[in-house]
């Protein structure tokens, strides 16, 4: 009988905070009698199976002792196998894997576009959605050609000119967590930043900060129908001040389950309905499935879609939780949700051989 799989780690700075949500997951679904396969990927990009009681505190010197490594594979073969004595290898049978990869390429559509290779199913995001929701200026620009209301998001060159008075936020273009965020008075600084900073060297992208704005968030599910959570406001410990990577993970031992919020958020009603209708058409345009956050910010001028998270930490089940859903049946819904779709496969219509045949000797091509 093949078993659900959890994936967790990553090459990314969100590395740690995914093996917090990973094993939230691996302990939700083992309590609902399954027999869960533990897929940790380390931070160089080697896999392993880890058993499903592992803690936390086991992956803080490196790999645990109890790992067992694994070998993952694309094509007819596809998917993860165990490696034997004198090479030999056998493929874990599973049938699912539960995604929760934070950051980087698990959340980039690296992996995603790895397990379509492969034939895997896979909860959250596809290839797309996960590019999509990770490219902050890809998705600012998808807002704004929809005419949604979004802050305009600038990339970072040494060109760049903003017709507005900072203090600006500065931030990674790809990543999350808020991990590499600053806030800085002028423009000129935000380019220095951008130079002299590690994590934004593939890319930055600055806004006008704004600092009496308030951050709200709110989670959504695709299955059994799309549904909207309640509205979140995560208590900063400092305003004005932005909801930092402390502030979100560090302030107890469930990751971002334990940051303080006001659940469900105190709003005017008319606030209330424009964020939801908002989020409703976020949900199509950055092609969410499984379960995502969108994350807003408001204040006395108005309100605006900040990013998406379309793995978000701890999968937002503590949204859920408060709506009457306990973890293990949000991620019972994200597996049939995922199941219910053959895998990818790709067509090769028109790959025939006959540009092949036709094209004569290479070496006549080049000159």
């Amino acid at each position: 009988m093949n078993s659900p799989a959890v994936c967790f780690g990553g090459p990314s700075p969100e590395h740690d905070i995914s093996i917090l949500t990973g094993l939230q997951a691996v302990r939700a679904l083992a309590e609902m009698g399954n027999d869960v396969v533990a897929l940790y990927w380390s931070k160089t990009g080697d896999w392993h199976q880890v058993p499903q009681d592992v803690e936390a505190k086991d992956f803080s010197e490196g790999l645990p002792k109890t790992a067992e490594p694994l070998s993952f594979q694309t094509g007819r073969e596809g998917g993860f196998h165990k490696i034997r004595k004198r090479g030999k290898q056998s493929r874990l049978e599973i049938s699912i894997v539960v995604v929760c990869c934070h950051g980087g390429p698990g959340e980039d559509g690296t992996l995603q576009a790895a397990f379509d290779l492969a034939g895997i199913r896979y909860t959250g995001p596809s290839q797309a959605g996960a590019a999509l929701g990770m490219d902050k200026l890809a998705f600012s620009g998808t807002m704004e050609a929809a005419s949604i209301p979004s802050l305009p998001l600038h990339q970072i060159t040494p060109e760049l000119s903003i017709d507005e008075q900072g203090p600006f936020i500065v931030k990674p273009r790809f990543g999350g967590s808020s991990i590499g965020i600053e806030v800085v008075d002028d423009l000129d600084t935000a380019k220095a930043l951008a130079k002299s900073q590690p994590l934004l060297r593939d890319g930055a992208v600055v806004q006008r900060y704004l600092e009496d704005a308030v951050d709200l968030n709110i989670s959504v599910r695709t299955h059994p129908q799309v549904s909207l959570s309640a509205v979140e406001r995560p208590l900063r410990p400092e305003v004005p001040g932005i909801y930092s990577y402390r502030d979100k993970y560090l302030s107890g031992s469930q990751g971002m389950a334990s940051a303080p919020r006001e659940l469900p958020a105190q709003l005017p009603a008319d606030i209330e309905g424009q964020l939801r209708t908002i989020a409703a058409q976020v949900i199509d345009l950055a092609m969410v499935r499984s379960v995502a956050r969108i994350d807003f910010l408001w204040n006395p001028d108005g309100l605006w879609v900040n990013e998406i998270n379309t793995i978000p930490g701890s999968l937002s089940w503590y949204f859920w939780a408060h709506e009457g859903v306990p973890f293990g049946r949000l991620l019972g819904e994200m597996i049939e949700e995922a199941l219910a779709v053959p895998a990818i496969t790709f067509r090769t219509d028109g790959a025939d051989g006959t540009a092949l045949r036709d094209v004569g000797a290479i070496a006549n091509k080049l000159t």
